[in-house]
């Protein structure tokens, strides 16, 4: 054999085994960078066990348990008691007050969650066009998410729309007297809806950082067809800022789902007037912590999982058919 044969043999040989190292690296890894991959795979989980024991400890077995609970009769201070699905058939058969939870906490969460999105988005691109003091604009309008849900921001929501309140009281100065709005039954869950709305800062930064990320090219080739700003905001801004649409409002509707603490301060914990603010989680509060039916509550607040669940799977599911992300070739 030629020496020119042998080392084309040799050179094919070479470059085999490196396609081989490229494909197989573990198996060409020396024995000192074994031991030290290992070390670093060990260390890495070892800073996360404290995690994991959070996660298990304080959120997945608490989860197990209440599930349990949820089919039991448990007051506290007496055995968990097997009764199989007799809660979950007492909510949706025997429970005209978990209904009445249900019906309001829909119409807060389906009316809230939009009229939040829109005055944030609003807001987001009057700051978008704007430079001069845009940074005081947005410190401003964030400023009530920092204490957002809080019991101080609530009390001061109750002072304002009570019947001697400065709402009710600028009002009358126009003719308008409607004797609070606290009080009112008609009335107490459109203060709390603007209270919500109020507390749009956080919806608002995230819908300004998407608009900061939208070419303004689109814009400049949509004008140079004719197109106004009605027709730009349709076919530019919406389909580019369709993700972060659909996150704020997934997370909106979850956090309305949970509201709380306004709630219960506004209503001094009863849930009036004429249980209009008596949300899911209110009343479940009020069943397992004052009435003491714990297994009572458990089910409501999985049945809240679920229904959460629910819509959560059907906009990730629908998503496809308005969510555009960029190099998306569906």
């Amino acid at each position: 054999m030629s020496t020119t044969a042998t080392r084309v043999i040799v050179t094919g040989e070479r470059r085999q085994r490196r396609l081989v190292r490229r494909n197989k690296p573990e198996e060409y890894t020396r024995p000192g960078q074994r031991g030290r991959q290992r070390r670093e795979t060990l260390s890495g989980y070892g800073f996360l066990i404290p995690w994991l024991v959070g996660f298990f400890g304080l959120t997945i077995v608490p989860m197990v348990y209440s599930l349990y609970l949820s089919f039991t009769s448990y007051n506290i201070f007496s055995p968990p008691k097997w009764i199989g699905w007799d809660n979950y058939v007492r909510l949706f058969t025997n429970d005209p007050q978990f209904m009445q939870s249900a019906q309001i906490t829909l119409i807060y969460v389906l009316v809230g969650t939009p009229i939040t999105l829109a005055a944030a988005l609003v807001v987001a691109m009057l700051l978008n066009f704007r430079d001069k003091g845009s940074g005081f604009f947005r410190s401003a309008f964030y400023a009530p998410s920092l204490i957002g849900g809080s019991v101080s921001v609530a009390i001061v929501w109750r002072a304002m729309f009570a019947s001697d309140g400065p709402v009710d009281s600028g009002l009358s100065f126009f003719g308008i007297d409607l004797g609070g709005w606290i009080g009112n039954p008609a009335l107490v869950l459109p203060a709390m809806i603007l209270l919500s709305v109020w507390q749009f800062g956080a919806t608002m930064v995230i819908f300004l950082a998407g608009l900061k990320q939208i070419p303004k090219e689109l814009y400049e080739a949509a004008e140079m067809d004719g197109a106004g700003a009605w027709h730009r905001f349709r076919a530019v801004t919406i389909p580019m800022l369709s993700p972060v649409i659909f996150f704020n409002l997934l997370l909106g509707l979850i956090g309305a789902f949970q509201v709380f603490a306004s709630a219960y301060i506004i209503s001094n914990g009863s849930g009036g007037p004429a249980g209009m603010t008596n949300f899911i989680t209110l009343y479940l509060y009020k069943r397992g912590f004052s009435d003491g039916q714990m297994g009572y509550a458990a089910a409501i607040a999985w049945v809240l999982l679920v229904v959460v669940a629910i819509i959560a799977f059907i906009l990730f599911r629908t998503q496809r058919n308005w969510v555009h992300y960029s190099g998306d070739n569906r």
